[in-house]
């Protein structure tokens, strides 16, 4: 699609400097500015590409100050928060790249299930029976969801997710390419026979509002009662939720964090990548976990900070690894009190 700066600078509320007709049909970072592209400045590091970019326009600051002229073919438009405005623009791109509706030939739709108005079923799609697509929802090729699952309204399941029975995704949730909902759990339990049996997983998956999940994240079903993401979650990428897991409203986690099976985290907590924690504890409200801690036992405390494996308060952590980094230091230090230890011990004899 085309815009141009009018349009743009009507939806962002700004002021336009140089050709109010200039069209763009792509977006750019300003040092790889193209003709035809739309670019922002809003970090001062950048500042020399204004000069230089070939864009057609670019958004920046109000209190920007130029200290050379543009280019010619340059359009800018002033708006009070540059980043702000263009992330508004890459919303609005997103919500017409994504503005699909109908439901493809090939997709496999039993009469059972129904599907909702101004909703977009892809090539491929398989439903299962009493599966409910509310309206808006989009659904991209090669989607499978498993029986008596729901979508809610205006959700983007991106190609390749498979969401297994009996699953409910709430409003507005976004699920990346590769996600599994609803993978059995881990539960294998050892007998007699020195091996393991399989223990039925009978729960489900729930997902509330404004939840999005990254590519290739796996969320497994409960072994009874619910796995739940609560409403405004965010997880990246390749992160495995184990059965009966509960994440608090407003979490976020970053990628290759595994949580094990019937662990509770609080609301508006942040867990950095590559965290391991154990199952059949609790995470407190608003508590932060450093990328590659471990945790294994509950943290009580709301707000609390911890880093490491095992994971420990963060300021106790930082004066160890202070020592940590000296102990070549301390060793040397060592050896030579002994020395003249056993040199003090030679002279007395």
């Amino acid at each position: 699609m085309k815009f141009s700066a009018q349009q743009i600078s009507e939806i962002l509320q700004g002021t336009i400097e140089g050709d109010p007709l200039a069209i763009v049909s792509s977006l750019s970072k300003i040092e790889e500015g193209k003709e035809g592209s739309l670019s922002f400045l809003a970090n001062p590091k950048y500042a020399e590409y204004l000069y230089t970019t070939d864009a057609s326009i670019v958004i920046l600051n109000k209190d920007f100050t130029l200290e050379s002229k543009v280019k010619d073919s340059l359009t800018l438009i002033r708006v009070e928060d540059a980043y702000a405005s263009f992330g508004q623009l890459l919303e609005l791109y997103n919500q017409v790249q994504n503005n699909k509706i109908g439901i493809a030939d090939s997709a496999i739709i039993p009469k059972t299930a129904s599907v909702g108005k101004d909703a977009y079923i892809g090539d491929n799609v398989v439903l299962g029976d009493n599966v409910i697509i509310m309206d808006g929802a989009r659904i991209f090729p090669n989607v499978f969801i498993g029986d008596n699952s729901s979508i809610g309204k205006a959700c983007l399941i991106f190609a390749g997710v498979k969401i297994y029975s009996e699953s409910q995704i709430g409003n507005s949730c976004t699920l990346h390419s590769g996600v599994v909902i609803g993978g059995d759990g881990f539960g294998f339990s050892p007998n007699s026979e020195n091996n393991y049996k399989k223990v039925p997983q009978i729960g489900n998956v729930v997902v509330e509002d404004y939840v999005e999940i990254g590519a290739n994240t796996c969320v497994d079903r409960a072994t009874l009662g619910s796995t739940i993401i609560r409403k405004g979650v965010k997880l990246d990428n390749l992160i495995q939720i184990a059965h009966n897991v509960e994440i608090g409203e407003n979490t976020v986690i970053a990628a290759q964090t595994g949580i094990a099976g019937s662990t509770k985290v609080g609301k508006n907590c942040m867990i950095g990548g590559q965290v391991g924690i154990v199952g059949h504890i609790k995470i407190a409200d608003e508590v932060k976990i450093a990328a590659q801690s471990g945790i294994g036992q509950s943290i009580e405390e709301k707000g609390f900070i911890v880093q490491g494996s095992p994971a420990i308060p963060i300021g106790d952590f930082k004066r160890s690894y202070v020592m940590f980094r000296k102990l070549p230091q301390i060793e040397a230090e060592v050896k030579q009190l002994q020395k003249i230890l056993e040199e003090l011990k030679s002279s007395i004899s």
